[in-house]
Parts: C-alpha cells; sequence; structure tokens
C-alpha cells in the first residue's frame, strides 16, 4: 500500500485552517497582522498536520504501535491518528506538566499513557528507547515526516494571503515547527523574515506547551538564527499572558497560553523601532484556547432573579 493511500485512510481533514485578519492588533503593532488559526484543526492544534504523516508511514512500515513524550497536543494527536490507524498509542508525560484537556483527548482515544518522574527530556529519551523496540515508532517531531506534514501550512499561508508575508511569527518550543516552517518558505522559494517566540524561563513557564527546557532541535535552529533566516525573541509569562488575553478579547481568538508567543514576540521585536511598519505579518497560532483552560480568570458569575428588570439591574 503506497503512503498516498494510507494517508487518506488516517487522515481526519486535517488542514485547512482559517487566515484571519486581526485589524485592532493590526492598529496596534502598525502593520497588517493576520492570525493563521492552526486549532481549528482536528484534534485542536498544528500537530495534525504532520502526525497524519507520521502515522500513515508508520502504518505502512507494518508499526503496532506509535509512542511520543508530549507536553500534550503531540498526545492528543498521536493519539486520535492512532486510532484512526488502527493501532496503539504510547505516551510519556513529565508528571503534572500536561493540561487536563489533552490528556482527556489522550486517554479518550485510547491511549497508554505513563508519567514519568523528571522533565519532557527525560520523556523524551526513554521514548527514544522504546522507540528500538521492535513493532514501535516514535512520533515526536524528531521524526522527519513530522516535519514534512507540517510544512504544509506554508502553501496554504501564500494561497490564503495571495503572496508572501513580510514577516511570520510563531512559537517556539522544541523548535520542529519553527524548522519546518523555514523548510516549507525555502521549498517555495520564499524567505519571509521568521520572528519565533520562547518562554524566558523554559522549564517552569506557564505556557505549558512550550515548557522544554531544552528543544529537540535546538542546534538546527541556531543555524537558521546564524543564517539570518530566525530571529528568537525570549519572553516572560507576563508578556505571554498579555498578548494571550489581547488576541481573544481584542480579535475573537481564543488559543491556549503558548499559541500567542508569535504574536508578543513580534510585539517584543518591534519595541523601540517601527513595530511592523506597515509591513505584512502572520502570527501562527497554534492551538485552541480549549486546550488549556485553568489559566482563565473566572469572576463569580451572580445569579438573578428571571426578568429584565433583574438583567438591567446586574448590567447596570
Amino acid at each position: 500500500m503506497g503512503v498516498s493511500s494510507v494517508s487518506s485512510a488516517v487522515s481526519l481533514g486535517e488542514g485547512s485552517t482559517p487566515l484571519v485578519l486581526a485589524s485592532r492588533l493590526s492598529a496596534e503593532l502598525g502593520g497588517e497582522l493576520h492570525v493563521k488559526y492552526e486549532g481549528l484543526n482536528p484534534t485542536g492544534s498544528f500537530k495534525d498536520r504532520g502526525m497524519v504523516v507520521a502515522v500513515s508511514r508508520a502504518v505502512d512500515a507494518g508499526a503496532r504501535a506509535v509512542v511520543c513524550a508530549s507536553t500534550g497536543n503531540t498526545a492528543a494527536s498521536a493519539a486520535a491518528y492512532a486510532a484512526r490507524a488502527g493501532i496503539q498509542a504510547v505516551v510519556v508525560t513529565p508528571v503534572g506538566a500536561t493540561a487536563g484537556p489533552k490528556r482527556a483527548q489522550a486517554r479518550a482515544a485510547g491511549a497508554r499513557l505513563l508519567e514519568v518522574r523528571g522533565s519532557f527530556d527525560d520523556a523524551l529519551r526513554l521514548c527514544r528507547l522504546l522507540a528500538e523496540q521492535d513493532g514501535y515508532v516514535l512520533v515526536n517531531s524528531i521524526n522527519p515526516d513530522r516535519l514534512e506534514g507540517q510544512q504544509s501550512v506554508v502553501g496554504e499561508i501564500l494561497d490564503q494571503l495571495g503572496g508572501v508575508p513580510d514577516v511570520v511569527a510563531l512559537p517556539y518550543g522544541g523548535g520542529g515547527n519553527v524548522c519546518a516552517i523555514a523548510a516549507g518558505f525555502a521549498r517555495a522559494g520564499a524567505s519571509p523574515r521568521l520572528i519565533v517566540g520562547e518562554a524566558l524561563r523554559r522549564a517552569d513557564t506557564w505556557a505549558s506547551a512550550i515548557r522544554i527546557a531544552e528543544p529537540a532541535h535546538a542546534d538546527e535552529v541556531a543555524e537558521l538564527v546564524a543564517a539570518g533566516r530566525v530571529e528568537v525573541v525570549s519572553l516572560s509569562d507576563e508578556e505571554l499572558r498579555a498578548d494571550w488575553e489581547r488576541l481573544v478579547t481584542l480579535e475573537g481568538v481564543f488559543c491556549e497560553p503558548a499559541s500567542a508567543a508569535g504574536v508578543a514576540a513580534l510585539r517584543r521585536s518591534g519595541r523601540g523601532h517601527t513595530g511592523l511598519a506597515g509591513k505584512v505579518a502572520v502570527a501562527i497560532v497554534t492551538g485552541h484556547g480549549l486546550k488549556d483552560t485553568a489559566n482563565v480568570t473566572e469572576p463569580e458569575v451572580p445569579a438573578i432573579e428571571a426578568s429584565l428588570e433583574a438583567i438591567l439591574e446586574a448590567l447596570a
């Protein structure tokens, strides 16, 4: 069975996510900002683009299980596509490091979840060892099939925008998506400026999806920086929170905290300069807000009588 036929059988309809003009944020940043809302992929994150290819090829190679280390989104995606393919998913996460909704997604799809007393890097090391066993295939972003699939967002951006943006911004956690986006634009013969936002305190950042102390693709990202293709911006949790809140309150785009890192990096990069200065930028927002609702502040909701007067009084 060929790769294309396997991919078709495993697909959940990933991709074709909207590109949203962020008018209010554009005015703040001094340019034209578009948001590529990857949270509308089947499992709620950009991971699905690469996972469909990785799982398809694992099945084609005769795998009986896929395995991954995860802070959440990879787990949910691997579990869903493994279920679709009829094979097992084994997910290893650091103790207490995964948002509840992401764990629920993986469990609902039948994944075998294991927690390791250690960091994400410990989890990935163990998954590498497990993948050396017969029948297991690693589907973290160090699997080149993942990065190949994630490049598909580049073609969509070019088609939806009708041209090449001046700037593309996105989060920097493990670095796989940064490398995929850079490779995708290079393949398309385009070279926008890439600005990536990482957590200043990687090991314990509030934005759990990028809570990765040692990025698996750090060397490749460093090479892109040295080549002048990528700018890395380190962000405080306060900066991440501010743009996470502004994305939803100004534009209605509800994303998980880490997904706002691209917008926050654009804002920080423009400080003291001219911002976007009339440029066209695309911020890739990588995961849906329902992935991590624990950080949403919930003020007390008043209970009122069932009357219009009571509503008007409460609103006053």
